[in-house]
């Protein structure tokens, strides 16, 4: 096995959007470090993308807890390995009312789409500003761009990470590092299991959900051309076109309609 001097890191890596990123590095001839919490789940992934001929480690976090993400450095760091793109892809949603939804889920989910991002971004990148170069791809999501009735929490996170990578960017600008925003809309994954939103109006129709594939390879073609983000999908670039247009209250409520359940 040949041992190319490049790496990426993905967190998320053995379903989904971030497992489909990681296939596309692979072709790319990258060697890899997926990060997942089930070590079955990374080992089956790993033999997976060792195919491609290239190096696969894994690390297996619960990236629900800060403390795992904060190690995850100091392990890479530990086995030699620089890492030359950082891909922040784990994300979770929690659905319901906020009313009615249990804090500790909640909390967790922030720990997971914020913190996480944070603290790797912030490790990985004061070692590619120290070099002058490497990449960074944000998963944001069009859910980013509108207030989120049903799940309001998610949304709020995914705001965060888009607002966070556009003013990271324009911070190293004047540096040969680029950092990149990928905005999907509902896609055919996990998600929504994982959310417990399978009853949501906005996810009954399967044919309107996007391939994680073709958002994957959206993302890959932007980072790799240094662009600042990019909208994955025709229909969810025009729903964030008429979004920036349309007053916040008059989104959430459509929004709102959408994501409710069948039976309300």
């Amino acid at each position: 096995m040949t041992d190319y001097k490049k790496y990426a890191l993905i967190t998320g890596a053995t379903s989904g959007i971030g497992l489909e990123l990681a296939k596309l590095f692979a072709q790319d001839n990258y060697n890899l470090v997926i990060v997942a919490r089930d070590q079955s789940e990374l080992d089956a992934t790993a033999s997976q993308l060792s195919t491609y001929g290239i190096k696969v480690v894994t690390l297996a976090k619960d990236l629900f807890v800060r403390d795992e993400a904060f190690s995850i450095y100091d392990e890479v760091k530990a086995q030699g390995i620089e890492i030359d793109v950082l891909v922040n892809n784990a994300g979770q949603g929690a659905y319901g009312l906020f009313q009615d939804n249990d804090i500790e889920k909640e909390l967790k989910i922030i720990d997971l789409n914020i913190a996480s991002t944070i603290i790797l971004t912030k490790a990985f990148l004061k070692d590619m500003v120290a070099r002058n170069g490497g990449k960074i791809l944000n998963l944001a999501s069009i859910a980013g761009t509108v207030p989120g009735p049903w799940q309001a929490v998610y949304h709020g996170t995914k705001a965060f990470v888009l607002s966070f990578t556009e003013a990271l960017r324009s911070e190293v600008k004047d540096t040969e590092i680029t950092v990149t925003a990928l905005l999907p809309g509902a896609t055919d994954t996990d998600f929504f299991n994982k959310a417990g939103m399978t009853e949501s109006k906005a996810v009954q129709d399967k044919a309107s959900l996007s391939d994680p594939a073709d958002v994957a390879k959206d993302g890959y073609e932007a980072l790799m051309a240094g662009k600042d983000k990019v909208v994955s999908g025709f229909k969810n670039k025009v729903q964030v076109a008429l979004g920036n247009v349309t007053p916040d209250t008059m989104l959430a409520d459509q929004m709102k309609s959408q994501q409710e359940p069948l039976n309300k």
